[in-house]
């Protein structure tokens, strides 16, 4: 493997190393039976078809969808929610969102709102920086369309109270779309028991799938028009583009190599078990959150205990993103630092301004390694103490 001697702690970005078996999965794709999938009746195309459609039922047996053509294929997260969100709401429709959302959902919402008509509204923290359910069901008025909630917060690792955001969508006749962008493939996710109606996921974090994918999935009660528009290889004698799920939401060529490569990412998370490799992570994550207590002049965000393996931090004299290049070009140690591609949540905690560094383990990394971040935070913080 290239890079063996970097210490990877961004897999809160995308997990890395992926298992071995991701790589052959996609090589093979490639080399074997790279044809154009649902586009041929040729034993080629059948079997990127096959590749495909298995994946998508790993995919539904995950999540607890009934029916797997109820998932669509994206590019990425980011893709999922924006076609979840413009593929559902109409002038006139309310938002109820949090104050934890990644960009991947604020933006799309800010462009809904100036250029369709919408309304949106940002509940306030809770408790342990997640939401506060009070103001949630205070925000619900006649034209509440959907309640959109991060499952955990990128910048905290806070995991927010899904299930009883879903009661709440439930109880008042509204949509309820999930972003599990930190969760999928990390914690046990149940559309039907959460009372998820919509829920968005990247394959290439959790699901150990590479870059380039993602998914997905829609109630079958909820109407819902493709966002974008093209070849499906069905109906290809109309112009009109059909709605039909799943093909109708996933115009143009797959990325079937990338599919590959996701089926067998979930493969190795049900062969060795989401509770075995989360609590590993966790192990790692909870060495390095006490560690960095340890360490003068750290500021953790926030104070309360670790719910993922994902810690944010600042350090007394440093820029976060100084320090991170600090840490990789002296140390090979690769940790995100600054935003996170999260504004509101930064306002939330007051790091608007320069943002934090953040550390987060994954399934391959060790308590050897955790020791060695901390003793390079420790050489760093020393280094800069009083600067």
């Amino acid at each position: 493997m290239e890079c063996e001697s970097v210490i990877y702690l961004d897999n809160a970005a995308t997990t890395w190393p992926k298992p071995e078996s991701v790589a052959e999965a996609m090589k093979r794709c490639v080399a074997e039976y790279g044809a154009n999938p649902g586009r041929g009746s040729y034993r080629l195309s059948r079997q990127a078809g096959e590749t495909v459609e298995k994946t998508r039922s790993l995919l539904a047996r995950l999540f607890r969808v009934d029916d797997p053509n109820n998932i669509f294929f994206c590019a990425n997260g980011t893709h999922a929610i924006n076609q979840a969100l413009k593929g559902v709401l109409n002038p006139g429709d309310h938002v109820i969102t949090t104050c934890w959302e990644h960009n991947a959902v604020t933006r799309p919402l800010e462009i809904l709102r100036k250029e369709v008509g919408i309304a949106v509204t940002h509940v306030p923290a809770g408790k342990e920086g997640t939401v506060d359910l009070a103001e949630v069901e205070k925000a619900v008025r006649p034209e509440t369309r959907m309640i959109l909630s991060t499952h955990a917060s990128n910048v905290t690792g806070a995991v927010l109270p899904i299930e009883s955001l879903g009661r709440v969508a439930r109880k008042n006749g509204v949509w309820f779309l999930v972003d599990a962008a930190q969760t999928a493939g990390v914690l046990d996710i149940d559309v039907q028991q959460m009372g998820i109606d919509l829920l968005a996921f990247p394959g290439h974090k959790g699901l150990f799938g590479p870059q380039g994918t993602g998914g997905l999935y829609v109630n079958p009660e909820i109407p819902m028009v493709p966002v974008f528009q093209g070849g499906t290889g069905i109906r290809s004698e109309s112009v009109e583009q059909p709605f039909d799920r799943p093909t109708g939401f996933e115009s143009g060529t797959v990325n079937t190599p990338g599919i590959a490569g996701l089926g067998a990412g979930i493969q190795f998370l049900q062969e060795t078990g989401i509770e075995r490799i989360h609590r590993h992570e966790m192990k790692v994550a909870e060495r390095l959150r006490e560690g960095l207590k340890e360490i003068p002049g750290v500021t953790l965000y926030p104070s309360h205990s670790v719910t993922l393996p994902l810690i944010s931090f600042n350090m007394e004299g440093l820029d976060g993103n100084e320090a991170a290049v600090i840490l990789d070009q002296h140390y090979d140690i690769a940790v995100r630092a600054g935003f996170h591609c999260a504004a509101v949540a930064h306002r939330t905690l007051q790091t608007e301004v320069f943002g934090t560094i953040r550390v987060s383990p994954g399934y391959f990394n060790t308590l050897q390694e955790a020791e060695a971040f901390l003793e390079a935070v420790r050489e760093i913080g020393e280094a800069f103490a009083g600067v």
